[in-house]
């Protein structure tokens, strides 16, 4: 067995991920706040006047220069994973929770290691063990089961919400697969930061008429607040953060970890916003978790079992 040195910031990277989970579990009540105050349009606005001058800004920060220099080539396929990854992902992610609930929201889009083990097999990277598309198809059974109860009772708002994120979590799986050749030639910020440049232009150029005619002038100090928490802390920060904490700890020891972001996001909807859940919505989350943790993991644990 071989023995790992802790990282001298071990410590201080769990705690700093146990407070990212927190953030992004409340983020999805947030976000719903907002939502019903400037618009699902509002919001990407904001998202996407701040979130590139961030970018702008951190490449300033990190690599001496607002627009570092980069191939046509590299930039085209940036723009393409920017608009995958941003416009489509973050488009249909905004909307999607706009129309479910926060703890849906946050159950459909943990499927997301589901989709990128089977795009790593459809590209034939990596072959799935029996265990693991077990687990895929126990997680998409839980899906169904989490589902029945909106879909029976009419629900069809909510339920198709929970489809077009379900959507949305197999596009950020493409983009983080696409992404990985350009990241290790480029690394983590020139790749965020153009991605997040180009990717954003088609939704602001969208949100512009949707969202100019919000209410903002009623917006008070706090609601503001919640923008800035929601666009800058949770998804900006938040993500830069937990490049770090991938960096320290290692993906295999800090992934796991997500599967308490839906248990966290449904005590802040049921604490702050009223939401109750039946008992087969609980079942066919449990269920739907176990699955992806089983299609995530079964073949590092039967590699370990061997060695």
């Amino acid at each position: 067995m071989v023995h790992r040195t802790p990282h001298p910031h071990d410590r201080l990277s769990l705690m700093v991920a146990l407070s990212l989970i927190v953030i992004w579990g409340g983020n999805f009540t947030l976000q719903k706040y907002l939502f019903h105050i400037i618009s699902p349009a509002g919001f990407l606005l904001a998202r996407y006047t701040l979130m590139p001058l961030s970018a702008l800004a951190l490449m300033r920060w990190r690599m001496g220069q607002w627009f570092p220099p980069i191939s046509r080539q590299d930039s085209w396929e940036l723009a393409r994973l920017g608009f995958v990854g941003h416009s489509l992902h973050v488009g249909l992610v905004t909307y999607g929770v706009h129309w479910s609930t926060a703890f849906s929201s946050a159950v459909i889009l943990a499927c997301g290691p589901i989709f990128t083990l089977l795009i790593l097999r459809y590209k034939g990277i990596e072959r799935l063990t029996a265990a693991q598309v077990g687990g895929v198809a126990l997680a998409f059974g839980g899906v169904l089961m989490f589902l029945s109860d909106k879909l029976l009772g009419g629900q069809w708002r909510a339920g198709g919400g929970d489809v077009v994120l379900l959507v949305a979590s197999s596009l950020f799986s493409y983009y983080t697969v696409a992404a990985k050749p350009i990241m290790e030639r480029h690394g983590p910020v020139l790749t965020m930061g153009y991605a997040t440049l180009w990717g954003g232009m088609p939704l602001l150029a969208v949100s512009i008429p949707l969202g100019w005619d919000s209410p903002w002038d009623q917006l008070q100090a706090w609601d503001w607040f919640g923008v800035i928490w929601a666009v800058e802390v949770s998804a900006f920060f938040g993500w830069l953060a937990w490049g770090w904490i991938n960096t320290v700890r290692g993906v295999a020891r800090t992934a796991p970890l997500m599967y308490l972001m839906p248990p966290m996001a449904g005590l802040f909807a049921w604490a702050l916003s009223g939401e109750h859940y039946s008992g087969i919505k609980m079942a066919g989350a449990g269920v739907t978790l176990l699955g992806v943790a089983l299609a995530q993991y079964a073949g590092s644990w039967r590699l370990r079992l061997k060695t």
